[in-house]
């Protein structure tokens, strides 16, 4: 399979659905180059960035799971070289 390089943007509008990304986040690991998450207490929301070097299904099995979570939103960006 060809793998790609992308970058994940998750949006946590409602904090506390904070564990259930994290076990997405773990059972998907072995994927994730980088991740960077930062609180943005005034806004009552978490925002967390995600750089991901795996397949297509890979990456669409990741943010589909992700995206299923209520109060979540994912977009990602992927590289065109494989």
């Amino acid at each position: 399979m060809n793998k790609r390089i992308a970058v994940v943007g998750i949006i946590l509008d409602d904090i506390n659905m904070a564990q259930e990304v994290n076990k997405i986040l773990h059972i998907h690991s072995s994927i994730i180059v980088g991740r960077m998450g930062l609180p943005y207490r005034e806004r009552g929301i978490s925002v967390i960035s995600l750089i991901v070097d795996g397949s297509m299904d890979d990456l669409s099995a990741l943010t589909g799971q992700l995206g299923k979570i209520p109060g979540v939103s994912v977009k990602s960006a992927v590289s065109k070289k494989t």
